[in-house]
């Protein structure tokens, strides 16, 4: 694996995200004391537009709905749910060609409450990039091993309506530092 990506941005702890979604608006308070790392590169990835028209391609009831892979950028809604259930789908597989390390042993507040945003990775810990998740109700057989970023202070029940194939039309950063 190659070195591990360390964001330049400098979370205060104060900034907000606005993901405009095809079912409706979520805001959610960044935990950038407590997952510098993350919140740093979700920044940098929002800013940069890298989760703008992307779909959510996977959706568990009462679990989780996940979004954030570039694989699913050309795809229409329709497509992407008619892959989800493909073995031969490469959905969940995108990133943003590089990995940053986990912080679900360093977060004092790491728990997978119901609105919780996380970052999903795959078997090694230190394999997130740009996929993340929202807890579907709460999910703390999580907490120990997946790096909570952020819980949604607005908008849940836009978290409730969103479905495989549904779209991230923006990911807006409200109180960036300057």
């Amino acid at each position: 694996m190659s070195a591990l990506h360390t964001p330049a941005y400098q979370p205060t702890g104060k900034e907000i995200a606005v993901f405009t979604t095809s079912q409706g608006t979520i805001r959610v308070q960044l935990a950038g004391t407590d997952a510098p790392i993350h919140v740093g590169n979700f920044i940098e990835l929002s800013q940069k537009g890298f989760y703008d028209n992307l779909k959510f391609h996977r959706y568990v009831p009462g679990f989780v709905i996940q979004g954030g892979d570039p694989n699913t950028r050309e795809l229409s809604s329709d497509e992407v749910r008619e892959m989800v259930n493909s073995p031969f789908s490469r959905l969940g597989t995108g990133g943003p060609g590089y990995c940053i390390k986990e912080e679900f042993t360093t977060n004092p507040n790491n728990s997978h409450e119901d609105g919780a945003l996380a970052m999903a990775r795959s078997s090694n810990p230190d394999s997130a990039g740009s996929q993340f998740y929202f807890c579907l109700g709460p999910q703390h057989m999580l907490d120990s091993g997946y790096t909570v970023f952020g819980q949604t202070i607005e908008g849940k029940d836009v978290i409730g309506k969103l479905r495989a194939g549904d779209v991230i039309e923006h990911v807006e950063i409200e109180n960036v530092a300057e």
